[in-house]
C-alpha cells in the first residue's frame, strides 16, 4: 500500500472517529457525573466506562466476551482508550455502579430529548408517558432460576389449568404445571411524543407492574402536566390515588374488573362524570375519586377510558382518543428491544449481570433511537417515521466499515437521516394467513357502571364526618 493510500485511510478513520465522538459525546459527558464519588483507587473515567458499556451492547456478537472484545476495540478507535481491559472488569464495574449511573443518564437523555424535540415534546398540553410491562428471558442457570422464577408457580390456590374447548381439538388431559424459564419483568415508561423510553423498573418474573409504577412515581420527579397512559392492567384505587397525590394526571383503560358509580353527589354532577370508590376505600374513610369516562369505538372494539382531567378544554374527547392510540407505540418499543435489538433472551448466567445487561441494553437502544430521531426532526420528519432497525444497522456499520463509509460521502448523520420507515400505503394486512383464529382472545370488556345507592350515601356521610373531625 502506498503512502498516499495509508494517509487516506488514516484520514477516513479520523473522520469516522470524530463523527462518532461528536454523536456519543452529545449525550455522554464527564460533567454529568461530577458529583459521583468514586473510590480513590479508581483509574477509569466514568464517561469512558459508560461509552464502553454502550459499545458493548451495540455489538451484535453472539458471545458476551466477544462483544466486549469488539467494544474494547471500538472504544480505542473512537476515544483512543478504553475504561477497562477485560470483560470481568467491565461487568464488575457495571454491577457496582449501574444503580448510581442510571438516574444521571436518564436525566441527561431527558434533557437532550427536550432540547431537540420541538413540537414533539408535548402532545397538546401534555407530556404524555405510556406505561406498560413485558418479560425477557435469561439463561436457565441455577442462580437465575432462584432469583427470577416465581416461587409458587402452578401451586397457587387460584391457578387453573383449563383445556381448550375448540371442537377441532382433540380431548386433552389437564396439563401439569411446567417449570417456567427464568425471566425478568420490565415496567417501562415511554415518551409518546418522541417515541423513546423515559425510565424503567426491573424485577423477577412475578413482579407487579402496578407496584413498579408506584415506585417510579415516588422515586422520580416528572415535568408539569405529565399525563400517564396505561392499559386495563393499571387500575386500582391505591395506584390512581398515588398519581393524584403526586400531582400528576392519568388516562387509563378500564374493563369489567372496574366498578364505577354515577350520581354520588360528592361534586357537582355533569355529563360523563363518574366516581371510583371501592368498598374497601370507603371503609378506610378514603375519598371517592372523581373521574371522566370516555367511550370510543376503535375498529370492532368498544373502549372505555377514565381520566382525572375533568376540564374538557384541557383534555377533549378527540385528544383522549389520539393519546390512547399513541400509547400503542410502547408495545413497538418492546418489540424493538426484544426482536430488532435481539434481547428476547439475555446471555448472562448470574442475576446481577443479567440485570446489568438489560439496563445497558435499554440505554444503548435509547441512545441509538435518540440520535436517529434528532436527525429526522432536523429535516422535518416526525419521530414515528424513524426506523429502529435501520438506525441500529447504521451505527454498527460505522464501526465495521471503519475506514470506508466517509469515502463514499455518507457520514453518520446523513445515514441516520435516511433511516426511515417505508412510506408506501399497505394494500393488505400483515397478518399471516396460517395464523389460527383463537376464540379466547383477551378482552378488557365493559366496566360496571352503577347508580349510587343508599349504602354509598351513608358511606359518604361518614367520610364527611371523619374529615370534619380531623380538621
Amino acid at each position: 500500500m502506498s503512502k498516499s493510500t495509508n494517509g487516506s485511510t488514516r484520514n477516513r478513520q479520523q473522520v469516522n472517529g470524530e463523527t462518532l465522538r461528536t454523536a456519543v459525546g452529545w449525550i455522554v459527558d464527564e460533567g454529568i457525573f461530577a458529583r459521583l464519588k468514586l473510590h480513590g483507587n479508581t483509574k477509569w473515567l466514568v464517561a469512558d466506562l459508560v461509552v464502553l458499556a454502550v459499545l458493548w451492547v451495540w455489538s451484535d456478537h453472539a458471545c458476551l466476551t466477544g462483544a466486549f472484545t469488539e467494544a474494547h476495540c471500538w472504544s480505542v478507535k473512537m476515544l483512543g482508550r478504553a475504561a477497562v481491559g477485560s470483560y470481568q472488569g467491565l461487568t464488575g464495574a457495571l454491577v457496582t455502579w449501574t444503580g448510581a449511573l442510571l438516574p444521571l443518564l436518564w436525566g441527561r437523555l431527558h434533557n437532550r430529548m427536550e432540547q431537540c424535540a420541538g413540537r414533539h415534546w408535548r402532545v397538546g398540553l401534555w407530556l404524555a408517558l405510556a406505561v406498560d410491562g413485558s418479560r425477557v428471558t435469561t439463561p436457565r442457570s441455577e442462580a437465575n432460576e432462584k432469583a427470577f422464577c416465581a416461587k409458587n408457580y402452578g401451586r397457587g390456590q387460584t391457578a387453573k389449568y383449563r383445556k381448550k374447548k375448540n371442537k377441532n381439538m382433540r380431548h386433552r388431559k389437564k396439563a401439569k404445571p411446567q417449570p417456567v424459564k427464568p425471566q425478568m419483568w420490565i415496567t417501562l415508561l415511554w415518551h409518546m411524543g418522541m417515541r423513546l423510553p423515559w425510565c424503567w423498573k426491573i424485577g423477577p418474573s412475578d413482579s407487579s407492574e402496578r407496584d413498579h409504577f408506584r415506585e417510579m412515581l415516588r422515586e422520580h420527579p416528572f415535568p408539569e402536566n405529565t399525563l400517564f397512559c396505561g392499559d386495563a392492567g393499571f387500575t386500582g384505587y391505591d395506584l390512581w390515588k398515588t398519581i393524584l397525590d403526586q400531582g400528576y394526571n392519568f388516562l387509563i383503560r378500564v374493563g369489567a374488573n372496574v366498578t364505577l358509580l354515577r350520581r354520588l353527589g360528592y361534586v357537582r354532577e355533569r355529563e360523563g362524570l363518574v366516581y371510583f370508590w371501592p368498598d374497601q376505600a370507603a371503609k378506610k374513610n378514603q375519598p371517592p375519586l372523581v373521574l371522566r369516562l370516555f367511550h370510543f369505538q376503535v375498529g370492532r372494539c368498544q373502549m372505555y377510558l377514565v381520566t382525572n382531567v375533568l376540564d374538557q378544554k384541557r383534555l377533549s374527547d378527540a385528544e383522549a382518543s389520539r393519546l390512547y392510540r399513541l400509547r400503542w407505540g410502547v408495545e413497538l418499543q418492546f418489540r424493538a428491544l426484544k426482536q430488532t435489538f435481539h434481547r428476547r433472551k439475555l446471555r448472562s448466567k448470574t442475576p446481577e449481570r443479567a440485570k446489568v445487561e438489560l439496563d445497558w441494553s435499554l440505554i444503548g437502544l435509547w441512545m441509538i433511537q435518540l440520535l436517529a430521531v434528532k436527525e429526522h426532526i432536523k429535516i422535518g420528519e416526525p419521530p414515528e417515521h424513524s426506523s429502529v432497525s435501520l438506525a441500529i444497522g447504521v451505527i454498527r456499520q460505522m464501526f465495521l466499515g471503519w475506514s470506508d463509509l466517509p469515502a463514499r460521502g455518507r457520514d453518520l448523520f446523513s445515514q441516520l437521516q435516511a433511516a426511515t420507515t417505508d412510506t408506501y400505503r399497505r394494500k393488505r394486512s400483515k397478518e399471516a394467513r396460517y395464523r389460527p383464529n383463537y376464540k379466547d382472545k383477551p378482552s378488557a370488556g365493559k366496566p360496571k357502571i352503577l347508580l349510587a345507592t343508599r349504602k354509598h350515601t351513608v358511606a359518604l356521610t361518614l367520610y364527611h364526618n371523619h374529615v370534619t373531625q380531623a380538621v
